[in-house]
């Protein structure tokens, strides 16, 4: 065999093995179990988006006792997915998380009432008993009620009840409203037996108090390594059509999460209605933070009582050097 044969061989093989190279593995950390919330991650993975953008990608899902931003640290997780107010609280205490992309455009919280304790207006919360989640979760509803002029231990005020992840409160009338979110718990009630027309409900966003949900966190110093930034921008993306897939195909979508729920305990009905109700969150968004949301979490945050999350403006809390490379890919 002549040497220009054994050369353009041996160019061949090295072309093959650049093409053929390992997938960079990526592990994210969800917010929470395995629901159509993350619908966007399982289907990128479901319809091979993650390995056409030469990744491999673990969803690690999420729980009651897993705190993201613990994970991350820890270094059992690459990316997480967090609420503003929790990143921005682990990062004042010294896990220096940034917001890389936020595929969630709107809030999903709200506060959801009997319509028969009479309460039809914020104003009408005075003397009454709310159940409110906790765990950085209760800052919004802090900052509305200073916002109100209403305190919160009992009185004139409201009595505040440290809620679970359920809706017994509501049910068991322990409290006139609860917390729930658009997509989960205010099902959770009607499935109960409490019709919509015997509910009264008040969205955090209409009342200028939401701050951002479910965005995606890395650690800072990760940052600075190219490599890195090149893998996230390749995840967010992959992502990102992801969530666009979902919003086309909503019952494909929740099939899709339905398969990844190991836990058994999601049935279709409640995850197809849960996809509609997350793909108006996700809508009208390519994944980069708007400047002004994030001031406007941060001003909710500031202004949450007597014991706010943040004691000052975080400096460097976000960065678009992975979303603006995702979107020129």
């Amino acid at each position: 065999m002549s040497k220009k044969w054994l050369v353009a061989g041996a160019f061949a093989l090295a072309g093959f093995s650049t093409i053929a190279h390992a997938a960079d593995d990526v592990t994210i950390q969800l917010k929470w179990v395995t629901q159509a919330q993350f619908a966007g991650y399982y289907v990128a993975q479901d319809k091979g988006f993650y390995e056409d953008a030469g990744l491999n990608v673990t969803i690690k899902p999420g729980g009651p006792d897993i705190a993201p931003p613990q994970v991350i640290a820890g270094g059992g997780a690459d990316v997480v997915v967090d609420w503003m107010p929790s990143a921005l609280a682990s990062r004042e205490k010294g896990v220096a998380l940034v917001n890389i992309a936020q595929p969630f455009k709107r809030s999903g919280m709200m506060l959801t009432c009997r319509k028969d304790t009479g309460i039809t207006k914020p104003e009408d919360f005075k003397g009454r008993t709310l159940g409110v989640w906790f765990f950085g979760n209760e800052y919004p509803f802090l900052s509305w009620m200073s916002a109100l002029g209403i305190g919160t231990e009992g009185g004139d005020g409201v009595t505040v009840l440290k809620q679970g992840f359920n809706v017994d409160p509501l049910l068991q009338k322990q409290a006139d409203c609860i917390s729930t979110m658009t997509y989960n718990e205010y099902w959770q009630v009607v499935d109960a037996g409490i019709a919509p027309d015997d509910l009264v409900v008040f969205k955090y966003e209409e009342q200028g108090v939401s701050t951002m949900e479910d965005g995606l966190y890395v650690l800072e110093k990760n940052l600075a390594d190219e490599a890195f930034v090149d893998k996230m921008a390749r995840f967010v993306a992959a992502s990102m059509k992801g969530w666009a897939y979902a919003r086309d195909n909503v019952d494909e979508a929740a099939d899709i999460v339905l398969e990844n729920d190991a836990s058994g305990a999601q049935t279709e009905k409640h995850q197809r209605r849960m996809m509609s109700e997350i793909n108006k969150l996700t809508e009208g968004t390519d994944g980069k933070l708007d400047p002004a949301d994030f001031d406007r979490t941060v001003e909710t945050l500031l202004s949450g009582g007597s014991d706010p999350v943040i004691t000052k403006k975080p400096e460097g809390a976000w960065s678009h050097v992975v979303i603006d490379k995702a979107l020129a890919m």
